[in-house]
């Protein structure tokens, strides 16, 4: 597919995996951007096609639908021909790919955002920093929910506090909100599995539960342990070594306490991976999608002590409601784009 001829050179995204679960609701908002061209991207031109031919008579962006496999020899050759400012990687799982994408990026001098939720994957962009600064672009890992707006979160509600001792953040989805496979894949791959905290504890991915209560209409939920990248991060940004707390629930408590018995048949080796059977079991779990509601929550709560030594708690929290949970992993994604393309970021790899 040629390149369109813009009269004007806008600021130009391209979005991988832009008609996705994650990529469709990113290159939405993008659209309504009156500077930007927006390439929609992904291996199935027909479904690329058809999002911005939805979204084109709203549209403030330029947009136009690529057909690319990312992970194929053909990103090279879409870099040089397409020439976009930045690309934004939504195709997930991010558990167990590699930085292909990322290093395409450094090679044409492409600025690299993902919105990456696993915690080597996003711990482990740092490797690609030095090759990035030399090529002066930005290469960015987990500009999702976690890390990027957890810890944004954290540093707002840590500002004057001496010390955090402890920083508990926690998310649960409506059960009638849609869900992307690739999430579903990726929840599963550390469900039964140790989640190793910096401090040398461990616990299991989803073993237990505890309850976290939120404002109406989402009430009080069921969360579980999950391994996210915040884990490893944290502890090292603030003083006081803070411990991470991070947990994920099910709307639903009786879909909830069997993702507990999964973890425990992982655990004692009955299942090595349950992520080999996302596809099924997300299947299954549509069977109950009218049950429950389409309201979410994420919360974020730190402890510690203020500059006089005197405890201190600070809490964060945020609804999703009418099924909008979707949204929040791109926002963080939307915020770099338009912060490059004013300028200002400086060269580099980290999450």
């Amino acid at each position: 597919m040629a390149p369109l001829h813009w009269a004007m050179r806008n600021f130009r995204v391209l979005v991988v995996g832009g008609y996705g679960f994650f990529g469709g609701r990113l290159v939405q908002r993008l659209a309504r951007e009156p500077a930007l061209s927006v390439l929609v991207a992904g291996r199935d031109a027909a479904r690329a096609e058809a999002l911005v031919n939805t979204l084109q008579p709203q549209a403030q962006a330029q947009l136009q639908a690529l057909a690319l496999d990312a992970h194929s020899d053909a990103l090279p050759q879409a870099l040089q021909q397409w020439r976009p400012d930045v690309l934004v990687h939504t195709s997930g799982p991010f558990q167990g790919q590699g930085y292909d994408v990322a290093e395409a990026c450094i090679r044409h001098g492409v600025h690299y955002i993902d919105l990456a939720d696993g915690r080597a994957f996003v711990t482990g962009i740092t490797a690609l920093d030095a090759r990035a600064r030399a090529a002066g672009v930005l290469v960015t890992s987990g500009a999702s929910s976690v890390p990027a707006l957890s810890s944004a979160v954290v540093d707002r509600l840590a500002e004057g506090m001496a010390r955090l001792h402890a920083i508990d953040i926690g998310i649960s989805p409506g059960n009638r909100t849609e869900r992307g496979l690739s999430t579903v894949q990726g929840i599963l791959s550390y469900c039964g599995q140790p989640i190793l905290h910096v401090d040398g504890s461990r616990e299991t991915g989803w073993a237990r539960s505890y309850r976290q209560r939120y404002a109406a209409p989402v009430g009080t939920r069921l969360l579980s342990p999950c391994e996210v990248p915040d884990i490893g991060l944290l502890p090292s940004r603030y003083p006081g070594a803070p411990r991470i707390r991070f947990g994920a629930g099910l709307e639903l408590a009786w879909l909830h306490r069997g993702m507990n018995l999964m973890a425990m048949a992982a655990h004692i080796g009955l299942v090595r991976n349950w992520a080999a059977y996302a596809r099924w079991l997300n299947r299954a779990a549509d069977l109950f999608k009218h049950l429950g509601s389409d309201a979410g929550a994420m919360h974020v709560q730190v402890h510690g002590l203020d500059r006089q030594g005197q405890p201190l708690d600070r809490c964060w929290e945020l609804l999703a409601l009418d099924g909008d949970g979707p949204y929040v992993p791109t926002l963080a994604a939307l915020a770099l784009v338009k912060r490059l393309q004013k300028g200002g970021l400086p060269a580099g790899a980290s999450p």
